[in-house]
């Protein structure tokens, strides 16, 4: 049976570290109302303003980080589809990325011409966000629709809580676990917090709170915040941590509105205060290593540790292509993707 297509789906890269191609591809990623939640005159003002000096701090960002093969979020991804080629037994394993290449609308297009019917939809984020998941089921829909498409879609929801993605977390930080440190930060990529507040109308639901102790599954499903920090605690508890060897924070802050907190730069100066010598940072909410990992934590990040006192910071890498994970998304893409409405 050759018809039942797996697609792995994750965020994008820009084609080259050229500041045209870097402005290029934020200007596609920040004009998606997802990621910006203004209407589309104030949303326009806002990013041409972004891009008239950010491509070309990005480019060099992009530069530093950029492997001989291309960006490391396409290779890792490239190499993960081909670990899933092995594992699906239903048909292709395509891949394709929100924004930029390959396209979403390729890659269906590509699929249609092959004659699949079912597609199982694997969007690579462990928690929910609109500015993630919700954006990609999105395009889909506009695509089928544009098209005329009649796939069979399903999806697999965010899996932070699943325990096959909980133990191959574990396997693939083990390594460095085991060679000891004095604290371990999971920094998660921030969002605004209008963003949950959108979602979540519960008044009473707190974004302060340090654990997710509490928060009822109607939320939990809903808040990116809380998901995160699930994710932290399921995971210190697999690995046996106490809790004062571990802490959340959320990087990436972009613009002057009030994003999740606590916020990972001030973390990781405060740790270093605190007398931390040897810190261990993972970024759970990504499944594979591109410039928020390599360049925000493994580069600026390691900076602001040390000029804080800090002797020296290690970048867990993130679930890539492990064995595990590639073992762990099959089985969740078989046994978890629901219908796609």
């Amino acid at each position: 049976m050759t018809d039942h297509a797996l697609l792995l789906v994750n965020l994008g890269s820009p084609e080259s570290t050229k500041v045209e191609d870097v402005r290029r591809y934020l200007n596609q990623f920040l004009m998606d109302p997802y990621v910006i939640d203004l209407p589309w005159p104030l949303r326009r003002l806002l990013v041409s303003l972004i891009l008239w000096k950010r491509p070309a701090a990005s480019a060099h960002a992009y530069a530093s980080i950029w492997w001989e093969e291309g960006s490391p979020l396409i290779v890792l991804s490239r190499r993960l589809q081909a670990a899933m080629a092995d594992r699906w037994s239903h048909g292709p394993v395509e891949l394709a990325m929100r924004y930029a290449e390959p396209s979403i609308e390729g890659t269906l297009r590509c699929l249609a011409e092959q004659g699949v019917r079912r597609i199982t939809v694997a969007p690579l984020y462990p928690q929910f966000a609109d500015s993630t998941t919700t954006t990609v089921l999105q395009e889909i829909r506009r695509v089928v629709a544009q098209h005329g498409f009649s796939f069979e879609l399903q999806y697999l929801p965010p899996f932070f809580a699943e325990e096959p993605y909980q133990q191959a977390l574990l396997a693939s930080a083990r390594p460095h676990l085991q060679q000891g440190f004095d604290h371990l930060l999971l920094s998660f990529h921030g969002i605004p917090e209008s963003h949950i507040r959108k979602l979540v109308k519960d008044p009473k639901h707190d974004l302060r709170a340090p654990n997710s102790q509490g928060v009822s599954p109607e939320n939990l499903a809903l808040c990116y915040r809380s998901q995160c920090q699930r994710t932290a605690e399921l995971f210190a508890e697999r690995a046996g941590l106490k809790d004062d060897q571990w802490s959340v924070s959320f990087q990436s802050r972009l613009g002057r509105n009030k994003w999740i907190e606590p916020y990972t730069e001030p973390t990781l100066e405060a740790l270093a205060a605190k007398g931390v010598k040897k810190l261990l940072v993972m970024c759970p909410a990504f499944v594979a290593d591109c410039i928020e990992t390599l360049e925000e934590i493994g580069d600026r990040g390691r900076e602001v540790f040390q000029a804080a006192g800090g002797e020296e910071l290690v970048l867990v890498p993130c679930l890539n292509d492990h064995p595990q994970w590639a073992d762990a998304l099959n089985q969740l893409c078989e046994q978890k993707a629901v219908p796609l409405r």
